[in-house]
């Protein structure tokens, strides 16, 4: 049996498609399938058992998905379950090809729809930044997004409160205020960045957009203890990288300081950046806790402008003023051209004339209300910002009300797809022009978009967006270590781990390397922190770098300490815990939930009379608990060998680390490095999970049974093609659920 055969979980399909098959004529089901029911699978599955919410005496031929259910187990070998006994080969493959016979002709000629879904807060920030060039991040502020099948972008689970209608309204105001300049009349403004809320520690490095030539006042909150004995520290300002000044600082516990600076800067976007320069960490003879500095940056207060005179027009305010005229001198038909423009780029389709009129007189009014120009076009941004076109990424069907009506998409409608796959973000000009055109939809053009799309720096929107909620490097944020049990554990190494999986998510994409890297890669990205954290040794300094693995205990996500923190609880392992997030996030075979009133482990005993291994086993012995810990606690066993903070460790208190295991069908492994090499040489089961779960994200739906002989054809090609990444977005962009849609009885 492969490891596919063993790990491949069922995937429940629960909603049919609207384009069905046939089922098969009803004495071929008599006599092939009820006979195997009987004899294999009635016992369990019955009215009184009802094993899995499942009664398959009473299941017949309208019941797809059903079926489909046992497919996958049968091929998973995990039906009939162990000390039951098992059908012949022959019985079993009988089974399986009436079930392809009966349901599978008619799958994967529907392309599914997706429900007109709203802007997340990811992609709200990236298109405000985008379309008027102002990176304020408003949504920050929003509620959070609901989520469903793993992701925050779904459309059916993305709801419109009255509260998030309020923050929406605001935040347009804000956006428009710092896109359009209305009063050239400088009034100068405080913003602070805290450390805290940046996830920085220690130093602190932000980008700031100053408004005009000015002087601005520069202020950073020390605190922290120097310990006698050590030297005083010194602090560093840099602009764009060079050094501006340098102070000598030296404040006691509990007494933080402030340090002023008047500078002269230029009007645009400068990133700043404040840091020690000598505050090193010495562990030998150090009174204070590990996880301590000498010094942290709390924040950087910057006030200004002053002496700047007449304020200069912002790049944002000149990217909206596309007639060319200077503040004061705009031309009647200046507000249709500027307009024009902003709606196409807003509602990332071609404008009707009505929509236009609609902000033109926006504009006149503000002018018979004394208001300027400017101040016309501001208020015209606003309602664009609060405008369901801005707002929903809607796609039109000629036939709404017919489910069997299939149709490609506009170019326009693929473009936002694209931009929104890639990107998290609005179309740019050059695919904006393509969907003008009417060539982005031929397939050398698309597939060339792809390419030059993940190479752009707005591709990171994939590690942020895909990645941080695929792998769930998302929930590290959350985490909290236990700080007696993990003195180590501070806010630099919680970012360390993060940028590591970061860094080598990007490096696959923009290398397009093989997707097989996530799981045994043989590099990583390491800061000296993250080095010492995971006993390499020759990496210094805080600056990341490309290091090449010469040691079985690393390679590829699944030993990197972000996805082993996040698996773990805050004061030890879990098995369970990890073995659950491979069978959701590497094999898409998610185990069900528990039952109620399961009992816990004896936390106490764990790693002093008992080990965890000896109690799991011990938990396992209830047969309610058993069916799904023997799938989950083999493969967590196999990662034991890190902590829950990912160091690598030999022993778990007093007892030694058990990192074996055995699978289903007999393949063994010892370490962690076998285990990984067991999956890596099943290669089809991680790469359909990889490519289920990326079309999902780039769908923006949860996947239907209609789409098994889509993703199996993927998977195939993708074999082919060395696993590369970019072919598998290639090969997501060219699928027909991506390109195409259907209509749904009712419209919606």
């Amino acid at each position: 049996m492969s490891v596919s055969s063993f790990l491949a979980f069922f995937m429940v399909l629960a909603r049919g498609g609207a384009i069905q098959s046939q089922p098969p004529a009803a004495p071929q089901f008599g006599s092939v399938v009820r006979p195997f029911v009987a004899t294999h699978c009635a016992a369990c599955h019955n009215a009184k058992m009802k094993a899995g919410a499942l009664d398959l005496e009473v299941v017949g031929l309208e019941h797809p998905a059903v079926w489909e259910k046992v497919y996958d187990k049968l091929r998973a070998g995990e039906m009939p379950p162990a000390g039951r006994p098992a059908p012949r080969r022959a019985e079993v493959d009988a089974v399986m090809r009436w079930i392809e016979a009966a349901f599978q002709p008619g799958l994967g000629i529907d392309p599914g729809r997706v429900t007109a879904r709203r802007l997340n807060r990811f992609e709200y920030n990236n298109t405000v930044r985008d379309l008027v060039g102002v990176d304020l991040r408003p949504a920050d502020d929003f509620p959070a997004d609901d989520s469903g099948y793993g992701f925050d972008h779904i459309g059916d689970v993305l709801s419109l409160s009255p509260v998030l209608m309020e923050k929406y309204l605001a935040a347009a105001e804000k956006i428009a205020a710092a896109a359009v300049v209305v009063d050239a009349a400088v009034r100068p403004t405080v913003e602070r960045y805290k450390a805290e809320q940046l996830k920085q520690v220690g130093s602190i490095r932000v980008r700031h957009r100053f408004l005009a030539d000015a002087d601005y006042d520069i202020r950073a909150g020390l605190g922290g203890i120097r310990p006698d004995g050590a030297p005083v520290v010194r602090m560093e300002l840099t602009i764009d990288g060079a050094i501006y000044r340098q102070w000598d600082v030296d404040p006691r516990r509990n007494m933080p300081r402030n340090f002023d600076v008047r500078l002269r800067v230029t009007r645009g976007e400068h990133e700043l950046a404040l840091a020690f320069t000598n505050d090193t960490f010495k562990r030998e003879g150090n009174p204070i806790p590990e996880r301590d500095r000498y010094l942290a940056i709390d924040f950087l207060e910057l006030r200004g402008p002053f002496n700047a005179g007449t304020l200069a027009l912002s790049e944002s305010h000149e990217r909206l003023f596309v007639c060319g005229h200077p503040n004061g001198k705009h031309q009647p038909e200046c507000a249709r051209t500027i307009l024009t423009r902003l709606a196409r780029r807003a509602y990332r389709r071609p404008p009707s004339a009505a929509e236009v009129d609609a902000l033109v007189r926006m504009v006149d009014l503000a002018a018979r209300e004394g208001e300027s120009f400017e101040k016309g076009i501001a208020v015209a941004l606003q309602a664009v910002l609060v405008s369901p076109h801005f707002l929903f990424r809607i796609e039109r069907d000629p036939q709404p009300n017919d489910p069997r009506a299939v149709h490609p998409l506009g170019d326009h409608e693929l473009a936002t797809r694209l931009s929104y796959f890639l990107w998290s973000s609005m179309p740019d000009d050059q695919l904006q022009r393509l969907a003008d055109s009417g060539e982005l939809g031929k397939a050398g053009v698309l597939q060339a978009e792809v390419r030059r799309m993940l190479l752009d720096p707005k591709a990171r929107a994939l590690v942020e967006n895909f990645a941080g909620q695929w792998l769930q490097i998302r929930n590290l944020d959350t985490v909290k270590p236990d700080p007696e049990r993990f003195p180590g554990f501070d806010e630099e190494l919680r970012a360390a781990m993060r940028t590591e999986t970061e860094m080598f998510f990007e490096a696959v994409v923009r290398e397009d390397r093989s997707i097989l890297d996530f799981i045994d890669g043989g590099f990583t990205y390491l800061n000296e922190r993250l080095a010492r954290h995971y006993g390499v040794r020759g990496v210094t300094g805080g600056e990341f770098r490309r290091v090449p693995l010469r040691t079985a205990q690393r390679g590829g996500v699944l030993t990197q300490a972000s996805i082993l923190t996040v698996s773990s609880y805050a004061n030890r392992t879990s098995p369970v815990l990890r073995g659950k997030w491979l069978l959701e996030n590497f094999l898409n075979a998610p185990p069900p939930p528990p039952p109620p009133d399961v009992p816990n482990l004896k936390e106490e005993a764990i790693g002093s009379s008992s080990s965890l291994r000896r109690q799991l086993e011990q938990h396992r012995t209830n047969a309610v608990c058993a069916s799904c810990h023997s799938r989950m606690d083999v493969l967590g066993f196999g990662l034991e060998n890190y902590d829950a903070i990912g160091a690598w460790r030999t022993r778990d208190g007093k007892f030694p680390v058990d990192a074996s295991g055995v699978l289903p069908g007999g393949k063994k492994f010892r370490t962690p490095a076998e285990l990984k090499a067991i999956l890596k040489a099943d290669r089809e089961a991680f790469s359909r999970c990889v490519t289920e779960k990326m079309l999902t994200y780039a769908l923006g739906r949860g996947l239907e049974r209609y789409d098994r002989p889509v993703i199996d054809a993927i998977v195939r090609r993708l074999a082919q093609k060395e696993y590369r990444f970019v072919a598998l977005v290639a090969e997501i962009v060219a699928a027909r659920p991506f390109q195409q849609r259907r209509g749904d009885r009712g419209g919606t």
